[in-house]
């Protein structure tokens, strides 16, 4: 037999990692596909960095995929290295024992998985049974470790995840996603509590776990909370060489508990790659992740601009390097930003004044998405109309918790959901943005469904700021800083507040702001028409 045929990594049709279904929100599978690019994107900085060598042709490299699922990392970093290391180890046997007991590392987010991990890098479970193709380990694991571990309670959440205990402390039949990467004070010493030895490793990559689910008993309104990013935080507590992983894009505009983690990201200049997905079904087939999803490569090494390209439709945008934190959030399209740098430095060096001030906090009026006003007005001393979820209702004036006064103003409400889900766009590549406009004339008031987007004294200043959100300059602006469905002010931080003493049109805005032909296209493209009967 040929001695070749013992390791064929490769050759399989189809590629059986590209078949098998996620199996929760924890358990997203990487494609051997996004893999493969990542890992690109690695050996080309090696390159970079050594004078042109192979990052496959040198056998003192340690890798470590932290939240192994599928084990597509590892197994495709082993064919490489399998390849790459050929004339310095001629002796295939030799060559992948190498490979596996010395340079391949994983640690499995849950019993299933490393197993998983483990059939797909070692063609076994059992990293030292007849089927290995790694001949030296002395136990199941190999170098693929999974153990079950145990969150640690305090005042009823987990003091390293943010669990909720009521949802996680369970029996032992179930998983407790407590991971071990991030359950621990030092986490060098819990990578030597697992492999054995003082581990150095140069590069860390993977596809850690997104969220935490939260059980109905949280309160109404609550979301799953990230941890992807204590998953980042935590291999850069490794000290690489190099990090690569995939997280939600979330992380750059918005996302529960992540201000701090944006910044710290924004602000690091050892950030070398970004690549970005808005949908991320362009990259996990079926699989909705509102916002999209990207992966970065840093650079312990590095210090200097992040080349951030957007891939969207299967078009790769132009790349830019660019600093990251030129703005308080990532913008993901590079088109965007001598767009966003001529608007904003448009205050001739004075403050630039945002609409962000004039639109309302949610809530203006204090009164639940789940309100319902009377059908009619019949027997009421004060009635002020209610806009609210499915329509209007009447409401006594004296009922209405706060800001009474607005009442009697002219108003434009906004809908408070985007109008796509997670910034996606349509089948043209398009965006919407805002869902309704409605102008509320006195006597009118909205649910926390609407924002309260702008007052006014009459009602030719409503009807002009309702156009003025209404153009594609408006809502372009909006959604570069929206890539989630809620709107709130800060999603208008870009939007000038301009005088609505007349009507604004794009092609006056356009005009204002000195656009190029190439940036009104651009404007063009990304948003689509909304007439007012559209709402």
């Amino acid at each position: 037999m040929n001695p070749q045929a013992g390791f064929a990594l490769r050759g399989r049709n189809p590629d059986v990692l590209t078949c098998i279904a996620n199996l929760s929100n924890d358990e997203v599978f990487t494609p051997p596909e996004l893999a493969n690019r990542m890992l690109d994107s690695l050996a080309e900085a090696w390159a970079a960095d050594n004078g042109g060598a192979n990052i496959w042709a040198n056998k003192g490299l340690r890798f470590l995929d932290p939240s192994t699922k599928s084990g597509v990392f590892l197994r495709e970093i082993t064919r490489r290295l399998t390849i790459g290391l050929a004339e310095a180890m001629p002796d295939l046997e030799e060559r992948v024992t190498h490979v596996l007991t010395k340079q391949v590392f994983g640690i499995g987010i849950t019993h299933l998985t490393s197993l998983l991990a483990r059939r797909s890098v070692y063609c076994s479970k059992h990293a030292n049974g007849m089927h290995s193709i790694a001949k030296g380990f002395t136990s199941d694991a190999g170098n693929i470790w999974f153990t079950r571990i145990e969150h640690a309670w305090l005042d009823g959440r987990c003091k390293y995840c943010g669990a909720n205990q009521r949802d996680y402390d369970r029996g032992d039949e179930l998983e407790t996603h407590a991971y071990a990467l991030i359950h621990t004070d030092n986490i060098k010493t819990r990578l030597t509590e697992l492999f054995g030895a003082d581990m150095q490793f140069d590069v860390v990559i993977g596809n850690p776990p997104y969220q935490l689910g939260q059980s109905g008993g949280e309160a109404i309104g609550s979301f799953a909370m990230p941890i992807y990013q204590k998953f980042v935080e935590a291999a850069k507590a490794i000290e690489p060489r190099y990090l690569c992983m995939v997280t939600p894009s979330r992380w750059f505009a918005g996302g529960r508990g992540l201000d701090d983690f944006r910044s710290e990201m924004l602000a690091d200049r050892r950030l070398r790659i970004l690549v970005d997905y808005p949908d991320s079904r362009e990259v996990f087939a079926g699989v909705d992740i509102a916002g999209g999803i990207s992966y970065f490569l840093w650079d312990a090494s590095w210090n200097g601009k992040c080349e951030v390209t957007t891939i969207s439709g299967g078009a790769s945008g132009p790349p830019l390097s660019r600093y990251l934190n030129e703005y308080d959030i990532l913008v993901r399209y590079n088109e965007a930003v001598p767009i966003l740098e001529r608007i904003l430095g448009s205050s001739g060096g004075g403050a630039f004044d945002s609409l962000a001030k004039q639109v309302a906090p949610i809530q203006p009026f204090s009164i639940r998405t789940n309100f319902r006003g009377a059908p009619n007005n019949d027997g009421m001393i004060n009635p002020v109309l209610i806009y609210q979820n499915g329509g209007t209702g009447f409401i006594e004036r004296d009922a209405i918790p706060r800001n009474t006064g607005w009442v009697d103003q002219w108003k434009v409400f906004l809908s408070g959901t985007a109008s796509e889900h997670g910034g996606q766009t349509d089948k043209s590549g398009t965006r919407r943005v805002f869902s309704r406009i409605l102008i509320g004339r006195p006597g009118t008031a909205c649910t926390e469904t609407y924002l309260v987007a702008g007052r006014f004294r009459t009602k030719a200043e409503a009807t002009n700021f309702a156009a003025y959100l209404r153009t594609k300059f408006v809502r372009f602006l909006v959604s570069l800083r929206t890539n989630t469905q809620h709107l709130y002010s800060e999603r208008f931080a870009f939007v000038p507040k301009l005088p609505m003493n007349s009507e604004w049109t794009d092609e006056k805005l356009y005009q204002r702001y000195k656009l190029t032909k190439a940036e009104i296209a651009f404007i063009e493209k990304m948003i689509r028409p909304m007439a007012e009967s559209d709402e």
